[in-house]
């Protein structure tokens, strides 16, 4: 049973009843959605979740579990961004384009308030996705209740949401696509594939398979990298080759984990396409 430690997050919600979640399938949109629903009821929020290329499946099927176990009223839409030529082009602002795709998809479903799982933590990285959101009326239920990532993963743990509290983080897997590379649907698909094995074969605490324009870069947390044998690191890469379409040639490369390492500031953009 949730306590009175949350009373700012209800305040927040009580005049969105009647709205719409976006969820993603990570931690804060499950643990907002799962919140928001104990809280206004079955009938007083819905859930929409965009199924897309760049949603991994495993995020796909956690919403999809999670909407059948607590009883939400789930709808999934095809957001419709591969649409779009400005968001296949991969620029800087990516995102922009994506969540405009999205929100706008909602605007056209939903009567009330769209809001979504940003929490206070999100509003100091460069997210052109905010700007879509404003652009859209959005709303941040976390931002505006103060709440930073550290407090959603203490709400999921008091939801009895243990699955979810301590779930990493995994963005979407356009972000796995280097700035200017052209996002392609079979790239995404591979990308999934490749992380979702990985993951079940390797004790590592965080897998990244990014597309950079010297071929595929298998990211791994260092402790798993720096476990891995150069047999083991050969029978990966071969493994990671067996799995790409005939049309499909990447050579494969391991390196550290970094956090956005496929994305490409505006500077260095400009210093890659310098003729």
């Amino acid at each position: 049973m949730i306590g009175d430690s949350w009373g700012q997050l209800r305040a927040v919600l009580e005049p969105l009843r009647g709205g719409a979640i976006a969820v993603s399938g990570g931690v804060d949109s499950i643990t907002l959605s799962a919140f928001a629903h104990d809280f206004l009821g079955v009938d007083g929020v819905r859930m929409v979740h965009a199924i897309s290329p760049a949603v991994p499946t495993a995020a796909t099927a956690r919403v999809r579990d999670h909407a059948s176990r607590l009883g939400w009223i789930l709808s999934e839409v095809d957001a419709g961004e591969f649409g779009d030529p400005r968001y296949r082009a991969n620029p800087v602002n990516r995102c922009f384009y994506c969540k405009s795709s999205l929100y706008s998809t909602l605007r056209r479903i939903c009567d009330g308030v769209i809001m979504s799982g940003t929490n206070t933590n999100d509003l100091g990285d460069y997210r052109p996705g905010l700007q879509a959101a404003k652009d859209n009326d959005v709303h941040h239920p976390y931002v505006d209740a103060g709440m930073d990532k550290a407090a959603v993963r203490a709400l999921a743990r008091d939801l009895d949401l243990d699955d979810i509290s301590e779930l990493p983080a995994s963005p979407c897997l356009s972000s796995r696509v280097e700035t200017g590379i052209a996002i392609q649907a079979q790239h995404l698909v591979l990308i999934d594939t490749i992380e979702t094995w990985l993951r079940e074969t390797l004790c590592a605490k965080t897998v990244r398979c990014r597309v950079r324009r010297q071929g595929m870069v298998i990211e791994l947390d260092p402790t798993a990298l720096a476990a891995l044998t150069s047999d083991q690191r050969r029978s990966i890469a071969d493994g990671a080759a067996a799995r790409m379409p005939n049309h499909v040639a990447m050579d494969v490369d391991f390196a550290p984990y970094q956090r956005g390492s496929a994305f490409v500031g505006k500077q260095k953009m400009n210093k890659l396409n310098e003729p």
